[in-house]
């Protein structure tokens, strides 16, 4: 059974040979590297990642993580059932999920797969240890140079919104590690447009947006990367690059059905959401105070109730093919 590891390379930490001056220093870095890894910060209620402190400004804690299983099972009603839209091979060998986060994907990629060897890679071990043989999860900063030789059949991110300062470099690395003729495919926002018919001009929500999105930019992150994929796959050499772009709406004032659904859904998850996005960000960056920002969530949280204001959202999921 896979269990989860930390570092690119997996390190059997019982096998140290404690009675050699080699044994010794391998024990030393490797408690020291378990040490960064879980030495999580504690601020304003919340737990953060303790490897690369301060890289990712998403808390960790047990109501994110159901709330990224709950956006897990938004998006499979939102793309009906499909896990990805790559025309990948029937059998892959090797796929890569990059910011795996509960590693839900990838757990359900392993299950599809049985052949394939799933890899999940995140800042955070805040996945399961009961996985499918065929999964493994690596704690690194995915910015960071790859140390992997291998290449992927098929590389998968989803929503790296808010959590990436390079992505061009980053769908680069994704390009040069996978096998030719393989896929990559990127599913990600756009948090630009609010609103069709200026409805949250001046609301709670505009405000929201603009002071978080404004704060993420100062402090390098790329906020709205759903539309600029495209670019930055043809830039990278990708061929046959595909875009689909889905409406989200925030809410449940569509009239349409499955929009109505799935603008419950959003609206579900936004309740833990909006304060998982906005508290770190503000009370590091932009001096705010923690009680400043939990006024300005629950003001939003309100709008989004009121189902006169018609937010929505683009999300984008673009995939392409490496030549070969």
């Amino acid at each position: 059974m896979a269990q989860p590891f930390y570092g690119p390379v997996e390190v059997d930490l019982s096998a140290t040979d404690n009675d050699s001056a080699y044994g010794e220093e391998l024990s030393s870095y490797t408690e020291s590297l378990r040490s960064s890894v879980l030495n999580y910060r504690q601020e304003n209620g919340r737990l953060y990642q303790g490897y690369g402190d301060g890289t990712y400004l998403m808390p960790i804690d047990e109501p994110e993580l159901c709330r990224l299983d709950l956006m897990h099972e938004m998006m499979l009603e939102l793309m009906g059932g499909k896990l990805y839209h790559a025309p990948i091979e029937e059998s892959p060998q090797n796929i890569l999920d990059l910011g795996t986060g509960t590693g839900i994907w990838a757990i359900d990629m392993a299950d599809k797969f049985p052949s394939a060897v799933v890899t999940g890679v995140d800042l955070s071990p805040s996945q399961p240890a009961f996985v499918p043989p065929n999964l493994r999860f690596i704690v690194e900063d995915m910015e960071d140079e790859w140390e992997y030789n291998n290449t992927f059949d098929f590389i998968h991110a989803r929503y790296l919104a808010l959590s990436i300062r390079d992505f061009p470099t980053l769908i680069q690395r994704c390009y040069n590690h996978t096998t030719p003729g393989g896929w990559v495919e990127f599913q990600d926002w756009s948090f630009h447009q609010i609103s069709q018919d200026g409805s949250t001009n001046g609301t709670a929500i505009e405000q929201y947006y603009r002071v978080t999105t404004e704060a993420y930019a100062k402090a390098g992150y790329t906020v709205s990367p759903g539309p600029q994929l495209a670019q930055w796959f043809y830039q990278a050499g990708f061929q046959d690059i595909h875009v689909l772009k889905y409406v989200i709406p925030m809410g449940t004032w569509p009239k349409n059905e499955h929009l109505k659904s799935i603008g419950a859904w959003n609206a579900l998850q936004a309740q833990s959401g909006f304060e998982s996005a906005a508290i770190a960000v503000m009370t590091r960056f932009e001096s705010w105070g923690s009680a400043q920002v939990k006024d300005l969530v629950q003001r939003t949280l309100n709008d989004v109730r009121n189902r006169s204001i018609h937010a929505i959202f683009d999300f984008y999921v673009v995939w392409g093919r490496k030549p070969g």
